[in-house]
């Protein structure tokens, strides 16, 4: 028997690549067949897709295929908003070959299939590699019969958990950078070459591959040092200065493209960071302190790691540590050790970086599923080994595997709604430590352990995958119901008919304006502006935002507003003049309120705060204005105000102080007792006095001093007046000069807020 066996392995390895091929497609087309089948039974045959964001995508994707690439909405130029920069491009090629409209969701899950398939290939070349340090190639090989059997676990196992299959089929990036990620893993698999030469080009095709894994995310940065260091150590010669040349190989071309990135950013917004940088990530956020920074940080990161393991990864928080724990014998083991340090240090770095983004709590953590699927990698390398007949397990490695998987149980069985802690007794940890040193030992053991991890694992995944299967049809039909449908609404207005759509704001809906196709305004500043700073200033204050929409022209500005009325505070109450339709949801799950409600827009008050009403005796003209609140108009002014938790954007509607029976608008910032704000103001006649005349609305008493050049030339007592003031301050001869930096601090007792700067001479 034993003999057949072995006549009949050339002939099994030869159609083994083909019937893993096959067997990898199916799985993952039942797998897109699950969510899919239920979304479109939700959704009553119609595509759709579980993310509004799914439909940013799709924005950014149809004006590339129109001729304006990295644009959101029609007019309104180049945006950073998309931090995924090459899968727009990839969904326009389907724009063009006629998947349009609901469609371009079919050919995103067209690419999201082929991604995932090359996904699948690429996991077994890494099993195998792990497990026998096999390089696939072409031509007859060593037949290798046990651990090619044992591979035909890489794909129910990667997608085996129904979190990571629902970002993968969302339409979102998640499975396309995968896909990259996979590239850029078969290259690195080509440094494995022993000769110099082979390796210098295996190398060149990393960096390559790592640059496209950057632009599609660019949290990838870590995940491209991880492969240069690994490759740096397969280097066959050339000692420290080899390694460091292949650190610059696979390095650079990332460094490269991020960099040119930067700086179109600035050229065409003015910003050198990403919209979706400024708007997700807390160390953008000028006033929390480091303290607070870093308490962010923290909870993201324990948020993605808990979030994972507790709910995810098992129906009961206690089986969430097998996983892992089968990723742990892909480290223990010597022969898969080199491949799982890898992926660990990959899914580790991910969630690092992951960690400084606040939206990784929303979205079903869909930030951290390329770590998710390179752990699961790991799992399924991690039960090869126990199913190894020679493994080579380390004591020291199992023994701490086993310690740690005692505790991550003592964690994960802690009472409900207590911190995580460690609930486990250092007796049973040692315990559970000796037992997996002596498990592994003994093969029968080994596959014991293996089959009843793997059986545990899929048992306790059973009802989490129905649950994320009925979550994603939910979470589409929101999606139609709400937004898409008020995108299709709005092509049923007379407006619609115009040769020039009108412009609607939104608070990052990207389904609304793919709906409607009518141009946009991105309130929450992902859609971009052309070099208006709207994603800066969401972080601001409302005030200034507003303050940049007084700067568009009056033909530009939004003619409607369809936004959560929760979101947005008083926004419709003082710039809107009607409700026109309101569309609730019923059910939902993933909207961002049950209710996205479209108002007539109304802006005449804008621009009646911008004059200085009344002159001061003895002055003739206004030499210069600064609108506080207006990140433009600081920017010129090199404004700034002391950190932390000072300098809030605010806004106030009230009698115009020259008119009292018409309202005046502006925008200003707030200044907390001891803090302060400084500019420069400019165009100034030197030696000659100056008046500087500060517009406040006083709500609390205040004593302001007034610095010029670092020196006091006067004080001011505000107290509360129920409406605009204006208050000349005179500035001596003597410290005038062509420019001058003015300081305005406020000493308290009360809050003090500067809504616009004048200099008259």
């Amino acid at each position: 028997m034993l003999r057949r066996l072995r006549a009949w392995a050339p002939f099994a390895q030869k159609l083994d690549p083909w019937v893993y091929a096959l067997w990898a497609g199916f799985v993952a087309l039942a797998s897109a067949r699950l969510f899919y089948g239920y979304m479109l039974k939700q959704t009553e045959g119609e595509w759709s897709a579980p993310l509004d964001d799914v439909f940013i995508h799709f924005d950014y994707a149809r004006q590339a295929a129109r001729g304006h690439p990295f644009e959101w909405a029609p007019g309104n130029g180049v945006s950073s908003g998309n931090t995924s920069l090459t899968y727009p491009f990839v969904l326009a090629f389907g724009w063009l070959l006629g998947f349009q409209g609901e469609r371009l969701m079919v050919f995103a899950a067209l690419v999201a299939c082929l991604s995932v398939f090359a996904l699948l290939l690429v996991s077994r070349a890494a099993f195998l590699v792990a497990l026998e340090g096999e390089v696939p190639k072409r031509g007859p090989d060593k037949p290798n019969l046990a651990a090619r059997a044992a591979s035909y676990l890489v794909p129910p196992v990667v997608l085996g958990v129904g979190a990571l299959d629902w970002s993968l089929w969302s339409g979102m990036e998640v499975a396309f950078f995968l896909f990259t990620w996979g590239l850029a893993f078969t290259a690195y698999l080509g440094t494995r070459a022993r000769d110099s030469r082979g390796y210098r080009r295996a190398a060149w095709h990393l960096g390559l591959a790592c640059a496209l894994m950057c632009v599609t995310r660019p949290e990838a940065a870590l995940t491209t040092a991880c492969f240069g260091f690994f490759a740096a150590a397969n280097a066959p010669s050339g000692g420290r200065l080899g390694q460091v040349a292949t650190l610059l190989r696979v390095g650079l071309p990332s460094v490269v493209l991020l960099v040119l990135q930067a700086l179109m950013n600035h050229h065409f917004t003015g910003e050198t960071t990403a919209n979706g940088a400024l708007v997700k990530l807390a160390i953008y956020n000028p006033y929390l302190t480091s303290e607070a920074r870093w308490d962010d940080f923290c909870t993201n990161l324990r948020h993605s790691v808990l979030k994972n393991l507790e709910y995810h990864f098992a129906d009961e928080p206690i089986y969430g540590p097998v996983v892992p724990f089968l990723a742990f014998f892909a480290v223990a083991s010597k022969r898969t050790r080199r491949i799982a340090l890898l992926l660990w240090t990959q899914v580790i770095s991910w969630l690092l970086i992951v960690g400084l983004n606040g939206q990784v709590r929303w979205q079903n953590e869909r930030y951290t599923m390329p770590a998710v699927a390179w752990l699961l990698l790991l799992a399924a390398i991690g039960a090869g080994a126990l199913l190894h007949r020679a493994p080579r397990f380390g004591i020291v490695i199992t023994a701490l595997a086993g310690f740690v998987f005692a505790h991550m149980l003592g964690v994960a069985g802690r009472p409900p709604g207590s911190e995580p802690a460690l609930h486990t007794s250092m007796l049973v940890a040692i315990g559970a430590a000796i037992a997996a040193t002596v498990v592994v030992r003994f093969r029968p053991g080994r596959a014991a352990v293996a089959a009843a991890l793997l059986y545990v694992a899929y048992d306790h995944q059973v009802a989490k995958m129905r649950d994320q299967k009925w979550f994603f049809g939910r979470a589409s039909r929101n999606i139609r119901d709400q937004q898409t449908t008020l995108g299709r609404w709005l092509r049923t207005l007379p407006e619609a008919q115009r040769a020039i759509p009108p412009r609607v704001l939104v608070g990052d809906a990207g389904a609304i304006l793919y709906a409607s196709d009518f141009r946009g305004l991105d309130l929450i500043g992902l859609g971009g502006y052309h070099d208006l700073p709207f994603a800066r200033a969401l972080g601001q204050g409302l005030g200034a935002s507003i303050e940049l929409i007084e700067r568009m022209p009056d033909r530009d500005r939004p003619e409607l507003l369809a936004i959560f009325p929760s979101w947005w505070g008083i926004l419709p109450t003082w710039f809107s003049s009607e409700v026109v339709r309101r569309f609730p949801i019923e059910g939902n799950v993933i909207c961002g309120d049950f209710e996205h409600v479209v108002y007539r827009a109304d802006w005449h008050l804008l621009g009646t705060g911008e004059a200085l009403r009344r002159l001061p005796a003895g002055t003739t003209q206004v030499k210069d204005t600064l609108d506080t609140g207006d990140l433009v108009s600081e920017r010129a002014h090199l404004y700034s105000w002391t950190p932390v938790k000072n300098g809030f954007a605010t806004m106030k509607i009230l009698p115009d102080p020259n008119e009292p029976d018409k309202d005046m608008f502006d925008g200003g910032r707030e200044v907390w007792e001891g803090k302060a704000e400084r500019f420069e103001l400019r165009n100034l006649v030197p030696g000659r006095d100056a008046h500087l005349i500060v517009r406040s609305a006083p709500e609390h008493e205040a004593n302001v001093r007034v610095l010029v050049n670092g020196r006091e030339v006067t004080r001011s007592r505000f107290v509360p007046a129920g409406g605009f003031v204006e208050r000349p301050l005179r500035i001596p001869g003597a410290a005038v000069r062509e420019r001058i930096t003015v300081t305005l601090e406020n000493d308290g007792p009360g809050m003090f807020t500067d809504y616009h700067v004048y200099i008259t001479q």
